[in-house]
């Protein structure tokens, strides 16, 4: 029996048309079980033992969730799906509402009764899915992960974009947690890279899923985890799926958009990092996510470890230059028990030998900040590698004219180039921005270090800096400025 509830262990709670059975956790409609997971009873069970008061958020999270910490999202995620599984608000019926500022309260009239006849039923499952078990809680991402979980349902077809390191497949997995009682028929995590060949791509969802039948009528939602390197196979599986089964929901997690039909694309942002501002409170520090999560993950490294004022420099200056990526961040904070925090910052010149000591239970491309970047660098054509090591010579933001008047030459003519930098950008490899109007191009500093270090082996790195130093001076003489290139075009 759950120990959340002080009522009897046969009792019945009957509201509305439902019979909530607690000795086997069971709620029936007439004689149809819903579908309602683990979480959603218990705060179901909650709320009803104490119908027509107010249960605050804090004491729900305490109750349902008493041995870990979690976000806020994950009640109210629970809560959307108890109402929608209850028919909350149709034929004029309401059951749990939101007091603001306050809490939860179930409205409806609860009768107890002794349980009856055990009631068993072969058509009652736990969730369906494959989804991995998650070890440590999602930091930073509540507000895009109720975003996609508040829109994928009704627009069906969502893809979330980012470069390496970011978190893409960590908010994918979050999403299908939090919608597993929404399909009744399951979330299901299609992993590509486990396969090169397009010509497998069917293949291998068929075998992923669990269905004796095909997906038509399936109410379900499919994660396609790594689709960069399979974009016009998995463009075409997707709006075949979506034509053909009416019911289906797919999320996508790609470094660029698949450009296909109805493609709604949410780019993810890498953690906050906090200004300069805001070293003088650790209290203010930690309300930025890259520091939340540092902190976090130092914590479970090192037992006893304490965010000082005196860190905060320290700490900021690491989140700063891992680009507040996720997953550099956790790798660095491993780190702490043998470096400290000053030896950690001062190994960051060297990120990619420092963030070596990857996670033994991640797939490879998660293990090491390099390995996710070559995923990236070995899935380019031999000349979008060449000028991703080129502009690697370029500290700062650059416009299309800088790129073309430092790195342009016969085998790279203008308009080549134009197009390999805006394949990189939509790649995720360069961020854009627009300052009055003009578009300028940047490196993370964790993917410049790691296209220098390629420019540096490739015998090119000296005539590309002659090269830049030319323009810049070429260009302060034009304009007059004493500023790098980079700012001024």
């Amino acid at each position: 029996m759950n120990s959340l509830t002080d009522l009897n262990s046969d009792a019945v709670l009957r509201f509305g048309p439902y019979a909530f059975h607690l000795s086997q956790r069971l709620i029936l409609e007439g004689d149809r079980p819903l579908r309602m997971g683990g979480r959603a009873l218990d705060i179901l069970q909650v709320l009803v033992e104490r119908a027509g008061q107010v249960v605050s958020k804090d004491e729900l999270i305490a109750r349902v969730w008493p041995t870990s910490v979690v976000e806020e999202i994950n009640l109210r995620v629970h809560i959307a799906a108890l109402r929608r599984a209850l028919g909350d608000g149709q034929n004029g019926q309401r059951y749990i509402v939101n007091i603001p500022q306050r809490g939860y309260s179930f409205i409806a009239p609860v009768l107890r009764a002794l349980e009856g006849t055990l009631v068993f039923s072969d058509s009652v499952h736990p969730p369906l899915h494959n989804l991995p078990a998650r070890l440590t809680p999602v930091t930073g991402r509540d507000s895009i992960v109720g975003s996609v979980v508040r829109q994928l349902p009704v627009r069906r077809f969502m893809t979330l974009v980012g470069p390496a390191g970011v978190g893409k497949t960590t908010v994918a997995l979050r999403v299908g947690e939090l919608l597993l009682q929404h399909y009744r028929d399951g979330v299901w995590l299609i992993d590509l890279t486990r396969i090169d060949d397009p010509a497998q791509v069917v293949d291998h969802l068929t075998h992923t899923l669990a269905f004796d039948t095909g997906l038509s009528s399936r109410h379900a939602l499919l994660v396609l985890d790594n689709c960069e390197h399979l974009l016009e196979r998995c463009r075409t599986l997707v709006e075949d799926l979506l034509a053909t089964a009416p019911r289906l929901s797919i999320l996508v997690t790609s470094r660029e958009p698949l450009q296909a039909l109805d493609e709604t694309v949410l780019r993810l942002p890498p953690l906050t990092v906090p200004p300069a501002s805001a070293l003088y409170s650790v209290a203010e520090a930690m309300g930025y996510s890259a520091v939340q999560l540092f902190v976090s993950r130092a914590r479970a490294r090192q037992q006893g470890f304490t965010l000082r004022e005196q860190d905060l420099k320290a700490v900021r200056d690491i989140c700063r230059r891992l680009d507040g990526l996720p997953l550099a961040i956790e790798l660095a904070a491993a780190q702490i028990d043998a470096l400290a925090l000053v030896g950690l910052q001062a190994q960051l010149d060297n990120c990619f030998q420092l963030l070596t000591q990857g996670r033994r239970t991640a797939v490879p491309r998660h293990q090491t900040l390099k390995a996710a970047l070559d995923w990236s660098y070995e899935r380019l054509s031999p000349l979008e590698q060449r000028v991703l090591q080129h502009l690697a010579v370029f500290k700062m933001a650059f416009t299309l004219d800088a790129a073309i008047g430092v790195i342009s030459c016969a085998v790279l003519p203008p308009m080549h180039l134009l197009a390999m930098v805006e394949q990189l950008a939509r790649k995720s490899l360069l961020a854009v921005e627009e300052v009055n109007g003009t578009p300028r191009y940047r490196f993370l500093n964790t993917t410049r270090t790691y296209a220098l270090e390629k420019l540096e082996n490739s015998g090119h790195l000296h005539a590309l800096e002659l090269s830049h130093a030319h323009y810049n001076s070429r260009a302060r003489w034009i304009s007059g400025a004493q500023l790098p290139v980079e700012l001024i075009e």
